[in-house]
């Protein structure tokens, strides 16, 4: 079980969950062409999940310092993991995710398609290396990494038919590319948050992150206002979009515009460690049930 929580296998649950609801929960169940057979599907899913793997494995390897700190009951490194061991759990996961991604598109004939899975594991391994150094940049790069996990499906089970299904794909296909920046959105709050979370180790560490910048107080009321933006963002789109669509609109509004306004609140007056984890905590929850909305969506457009 350790090796599972080292991997961090409840976020690889929740990136496993995403994709199979995209595909057979959204796709396959209205019924819309796709390029992806069942055991592609399963190819991608698996790589996405190895490579994403990789990622954490070598972020907690250069966040020996810091997590010492921060984490002081809850660290893989040195121990029960040697820096060495970790590094090689990390060379087999990402050689593993890459070379299932390679198969995947050698079967497909689209083996230039491949590099995507070079890219995204290295975007990780950089991220890891350099760029959670650099004020928002590392914040910005953890997030699209995280929507690219949905972004991916976009471009393996429907780019490849779209020209033959053009007028079928070119509505779902920007719903999906919502909810991909929905993603990216929420989880860039989430990092800034973390990042309050983690600011003792991190100010250890050299990183120079937005809450050593701006002090921690400032930082969590400026994801407050943030969060305002994204309520506005929010109930702008469904005024344009999703008017008409009564039930996932009404979803929408009390799944995630509500606690969003919560996060506010409490974002105004957050001050201690245990106020931070929690405001993690309910962003985190407003992303799941932000995603399980595809699922709301679908219901509404089969009956």
């Amino acid at each position: 079980m350790t090796f599972f929580k080292f991997i961090r296998y409840k976020n690889l649950l929740l990136i496993a969950s995403t994709q199979i609801l995209i595909h057979y929960g959204f796709l396959k169940a209205l019924k819309l062409p796709t390029a992806l057979s069942h055991f592609n599907f399963a190819l991608l899913l698996i790589a996405t999940i190895l490579i994403a793997a990789a990622g954490y494995v070598i972020n907690d390897i250069n966040d020996v310092v810091s997590d010492r700190i921060n984490k002081s009951t809850k660290t893989y490194i040195p121990s029960p993991f040697s820096e060495g061991s970790a590094f090689n759990i990390y060379l087999v996961l990402n050689i593993a995710g890459v070379g299932l991604g390679f198969l995947m598109c050698y079967s497909m004939n689209l083996i230039n398609f491949a590099t995507i899975f070079v890219l995204i594991s290295a975007l990780l391994y950089v991220y890891a290396n350099f760029l959670k150094r650099v004020i928002l940049i590392g914040n910005l790069v953890v997030s699209i990494a995280v929507a690219s996990s949905i972004f991916i499906v976009i471009i393996f089970d429907m780019l490849p038919v779209l020209n033959q299904f053009k007028q079928d794909l070119i509505t779902p296909m920007s719903i999906l590319r919502d909810y991909g920046i929905f993603a990216l959105m929420l989880n860039f709050l989430r990092e800034i948050i973390k990042d309050i979370e983690d600011a003792n180790g991190d100010y250890a560490d050299g990183i120079q992150s937005l809450p050593i910048v701006l002090g921690l107080e400032r930082t969590a009321k400026l994801s407050g206002y943030i969060a305002v933006v994204y309520i506005f963002t929010i109930l702008g789109y469904i005024y344009i979009y999703l008017q008409a669509n009564v039930w996932t609109s009404i979803y929408l509004v009390a799944a995630v515009v509500v606690p969003l306004v919560f996060f506010c609140i409490k974002a105004r007056y957050a001050e201690k460690k245990t106020h931070y984890a929690f405001l993690s905590k309910v962003l985190k929850i407003i992303m799941l049930l932000g995603i399980l909305s595809l699922g709301i969506l679908t219901l509404t457009l089969k009956f």
